[in-house]
């Protein structure tokens, strides 16, 4: 129980404080007469460790993908880097070193392009993923942080407790969905990942992924992650925090790091408590 409470708390973020905050002060609320009835339980898987491999732990990890085999990584701070990186022992097959002024963020590919964001540029850029070469740039509001597609549209996290969706072509935000957990608003959303038609999300400074139903925004699943890197010692804990979702559809294989982690690991869920 006392468990299942700090997952509460840490998913839980000040957005809903700063609702509260925002709501008018106009008299008495009316309290409803009916007991509302008891959340749903959200199931919280633990994971098992398939395999490990050599990560770069100068990598910054914002964005983390696998395709064919290879991971595509995107890296932050200065200078932020988009790299494609053999999967086996961690080599850099290749890097593009991007300017200084530029803090790049989350990473995914869409009809053969791939995709990243900046932290508060406001600027995503498009790359070809056979050579990194630069491919275009697009717009969008606020921060990028995440970034993930469910194969025509593009979903983008900023931070803030819900997710944005933009159009695969036009590049253009088309909607958004508010993420909750138990009903409450959840922030800091950060990496992203699509998988099995839900949308997985690192939240920022935990060790915690929610699943996501995209349609709603709720949190119907919570993965406990604190069992990977026991030994930090001598890493930041405010900066070197789990980060990084890859997902193989065609192996089913699911891959996790850090920024700045020494190890990828090849995980798989263990049964919901």
């Amino acid at each position: 129980m006392r468990r299942l409470l700090l997952l509460t708390a840490a998913l839980i973020l000040p957005a809903s404080a700063q609702a509260l905050a925002q709501t008018p002060a106009s008299g008495p609320v009316a309290v409803p007469a009916q007991v509302a009835p008891a959340p749903a339980r959200v199931p919280i898987y633990g994971i098992e460790i398939v395999q490990t491999y050599p990560h770069d732990p100068d990598a910054f990890t914002q964005g983390l993908i696998i395709r064919d085999g290879v991971l595509y990584e995107s890296t932050g701070r200065s200078p932020s880097t988009l790299r494609r990186v053999r999967l086996e022992d961690g080599v850099v097959l290749q890097r593009r070193v991007l300017d200084p002024a530029i803090f790049s963020e989350g990473l995914t590919e869409l009809n053969g392009r791939l995709f990243s964001l900046t932290w508060t540029d406001g600027t995503g850029y498009i790359w070809n993923p056979g050579d990194l070469s630069p491919a275009g740039e697009f717009e969008y509001d606020g921060e990028g942080w995440g970034l993930t597609t469910d194969g025509t549209r593009l979903i983008l996290s900023d931070g803030l407790p819900h997710l944005r969706f933009f159009d695969g072509q036009t590049l253009q935000q088309t909607g958004r969905v508010p993420v909750t957990f138990n009903g409450q608003p959840v922030g800091q959303i950060n990496e992203l990942e699509w998988v099995d038609g839900e949308v997985w999300a690192n939240i920022w400074q935990t060790d915690y992924i929610i699943r996501i139903n995209p349609e709603t925004g709720v949190v119907v699943g919570v993965i406990d992650l604190s069992a990977l890197l026991p030994d930090r010692t001598g890493m930041d804990p405010r900066d070197d925090v789990l980060n990084g979702i890859a997902w193989d559809a065609a192996t089913q294989r699911l891959f996790v790091t850090g920024k700045k982690w020494p190890s990828l690991f090849e995980i798989r869920l263990t049964e919901a408590r």
